[in-house]
């Protein structure tokens, strides 16, 4: 995994231990807890947009999943939460294997377009109510909260600590991922698909499994949310949540787990903290969208590294003694 990741991991918890020592309100913990859940879904997206190039815009879709089967099966069928959330996460990788089969075998803006009209059709069966369980456009309430070992998890305290903690485990494991021979593969997927099969990678084994991983990661986001509120319905699980989730990987870096998870938690607070950015959701994130594709196309905070270095550099190449001088006589 490498001593720069094993150092950020690091750095990452001392920061999450200190964190509530420093937020008094349980508001500012609240929002550090959607910064994990959304986490969670932008991680898997970077493993299946960056790494192996290929394009969602239907991941909403897997987070209603995961939102709504644990929450029917715990308030309709009295399913405990555990269960209920590891069904759902099977079911959710069924859906995302039977829809993967057709559409992984579509690329550029076609994928874009099949994986949005999954996620749509998703977010219209949830309002449409077509079994009577979904609550239709008002959705339900009285979801119960998790409990880890026998802990229920009932405060923003308890909340930030066991979220923070399963976007750990899961960073560490899609770390491990993409610096094997898996990651290999994905990259050589990404740099051409033709090229990666003439050397013999079984290209489309590897994108329907990162799918299906990535489905997974959004369906126990969905799960965790609809636990965490006690309530669901389909109007957070739209059009807009699937362009919020691209805009977060896009601003993070889309080739950087780090950066999905840094993208995440920048975008969570400004439209937590600034009430402006929330009204005007779609219009931000496509302004967002645009910017960094022109300015930092790898990433806001790898871009604007990278450019500070080469500022850096240059000021120090002008300010060496005597190459003014020396820049003078060779010009004469």
């Amino acid at each position: 995994m490498g001593k720069k990741n094993l150092f950020g991991l690091a750095s990452l918890v001392v920061v999450l231990l200190v964190v509530p020592h420093l937020l008094g309100n349980p508001y500012y913990l609240g929002v550090l807890v959607w910064c994990g859940i959304y986490g969670l879904v932008c991680m898997g997206l970077s493993l299946f947009m960056g790494y192996c190039g290929q394009i969602s815009l239907g991941h909403a879709g897997f987070c209603a999943l995961g939102a709504y089967i644990s929450g029917i099966l715990t308030t309709r069928f009295g399913f405990s939460p555990w269960p209920a959330l590891g069904v759902a996460m099977l079911a959710s990788l069924l859906v995302a294997f039977v829809v993967g089969l057709p559409t992984l075998r579509l690329k550029g803006h076609y994928l874009a377009m099949a994986t949005l009209g999954f996620g749509m059709i998703i977010f219209v069966a949830a309002g449409g109510d077509p079994f009577g369980l979904t609550g239709g456009p008002s959705g339900f309430w009285g979801i119960p909260k998790l409990s880890v070992f026998g802990v229920v998890l009932d405060s923003e305290v308890k909340w930030y600590y066991f979220v923070w903690a399963v976007v750990l485990v899961c960073l560490v494991a899609l770390l491990n991922i993409v610096h094997s021979r898996v990651g290999r593969a994905l990259r050589s997927i990404h740099g051409g698909e033709p090229a990666a099969k003439a050397m013999g990678v079984h290209t489309a084994r590897y994108k329907t499994q990162t799918f299906l991983l990535s489905a997974a990661l959004g369906s126990l986001a969905g799960s965790f949310y609809a636990h965490y509120v006690g309530f669901v319905n389909p109007h957070p699980f739209g059009l807009n949540f699937s362009i919020h989730l691209l805009t977060m990987v896009v601003v993070g870096g889309m080739t950087n787990l780090w950066g999905a998870i840094a993208g995440t938690a920048l975008l969570t607070i400004l439209t937590r903290y600034f009430r402006v950015f929330m009204d005007w959701g779609v219009f931000f994130d496509g302004f967002i969208l645009v910017i960094i594709m022109l300015v930092f196309p790898e990433g806001l905070f790898v871009g604007a590294a990278r450019r500070l270095g080469g500022f850096v550099s240059r000021k120090r190449s002008t300010g060496v003694p005597g190459q003014a001088s020396r820049q003078a006589a060779g010009g004469g």
